[in-house]
């Protein structure tokens, strides 16, 4: 079903399912089709990771002055922040 070929095939869904590396983007929409969950529930741990690390950057981005002052940007930028772990 995930289109891999060769003997190795079962060791490399082995290694995404103990997390040992990080699937693509194609594979992971695959195991989404597969399984029927989002790919966020499927790979929680590495979602969250990656959630808090643009939080963090969102936070600073939150500090920098704009030239052009845009309400809905600074919006976004907040609501991102605020899920940065203080």
């Amino acid at each position: 079903m995930l289109g891999f070929k060769g003997v190795d095939k079962g060791i490399k869904v082995c290694r995404d399912e103990k997390f040992a590396r990080e699937p693509s983007l194609q594979m992971a929409l695959a195991y989404e089709a597969i399984y029927g969950r989002p790919v966020c529930e499927l790979f929680a741990g590495l979602y969250e990771q990656i959630e808090r690390e643009v939080a963090e950057r969102a936070k600073i981005l939150t500090y920098r002055k704009d030239r052009k002052p845009n309400p809905k940007r600074r919006q976004a930028l907040t609501n991102l922040a605020s899920k940065a772990v203080a």
